[in-house]
């Protein structure tokens, strides 16, 4: 996918966001409770709305991966505090969606250092919207950008742990990374992981069913029976759920693959509910399985 390509979705995820007036997010967000789980060591997840918060909090500080929508911040913070009173030093984006990223430009107004891929910055900069847009750039919208990237993989060495944030190129989208405590033996997965139903695969923003496999392969790889697994969406689990997420996504693609192989259209295929024994642990709606059989049909 080329560059104006990526920048013109994201103008289109921006323009779709915008439209939205600020009454009408704070309405929708007015009765969410963010809940905190302890998991092991100083590590702990966030659930709110949105994509599952990784915590980190240690003598060096805070840092978090992901940070949900822009109204929930407060709640955000007043959960961290209850955790730790140090600052917020880092937030990782796992990928530029607006349910993992739309807190950014609070907690980078507030001198939180914002890290990600370089595609993550590519698809949300700005610069490119306002360029294509207004022709400038407000103080908001420069300090939701990562000021931090990298390429393939990077480290943090804080709170006794090294945090190691890794690339999964073409997964859920063409910037997903999942990040692994070694020290403390959790994965974050984000977006790569959605436990316990089907995947959404952002198609249009580089993402791919093969790339989602080979993530959770990779993961599953650097993982032992003791390790703790944040996905994206859904209940902490461990190695085994990853597995059994990934055994999931390698039977369903090879399923739609044989039938796409054997002249079929999407319709067709969707039509023969070719999924049926996995609905059950994995399915919420036949409207979901068929987005999820798209997703594998396109991406073959």
């Amino acid at each position: 996918m080329t560059l104006r390509h990526m920048l013109l979705g994201s103008i289109a995820a921006i323009t779709l966001v915008g439209s939205v007036s600020a009454s009408a997010q704070q309405d929708r967000f007015a009765g969410v409770e963010i809940k905190t789980e302890a998991l092991r060591g100083n590590l702990y997840v966030l659930f709110g709305a949105g994509g599952n918060i990784g915590v980190s909090a240690g003598d060096d500080g805070v840092f978090i991966i992901d940070d949900q929508f822009a109204p929930l911040t407060d709640k955000i913070r007043a959960a961290i505090a209850k955790i730790s009173d140090k600052e917020i030093r880092f937030v990782i984006n796992t990928h530029y969606h607006g349910d993992h990223t739309g807190g950014n430009e609070n907690f980078g107004s507030a001198g939180t250092v914002v890290v990600a891929h370089d595609k993550v910055r590519q698809r949300l900069s700005a610069a490119a919207f306002a360029k294509a847009v207004e022709g400038k750039l407000s103080a908001g919208q420069k300090a939701a950008l990562p000021v931090v990237t990298f390429n393939s993989e990077m480290s943090f060495h804080l709170n006794g742990d090294e945090a190691r944030v890794i690339y999964a190129a073409n997964g859920h989208t063409d910037g997903d990374s999942f990040i692994f405590f070694q020290n403390t033996n959790l994965i974050h997965m984000g977006d790569l992981f959605f436990n316990g139903r089907y995947p959404y695969i952002d198609l249009g923003s580089g993402g791919s069913v093969g790339g989602v496999i080979d993530a959770a392969e990779r993961a599953a790889g650097m993982a032992d029976d003791q390790t703790i697994v944040i996905p994206g969406h859904g209940a902490v689990t461990d190695k085994a759920g990853l597995l059994a997420y990934r055994d999931m996504l390698t039977a369903t693609r090879d399923i739609v693959a044989t039938l796409k192989n054997s002249g079929k259209s999407l319709e067709e295929v969707q039509a023969m509910t070719p999924l049926a024994a996995f609905t059950d642990a994995w399915g919420s709606s036949k409207e979901g399985e068929n987005r999820y059989i798209g997703y594998i049909y396109n991406s073959l």
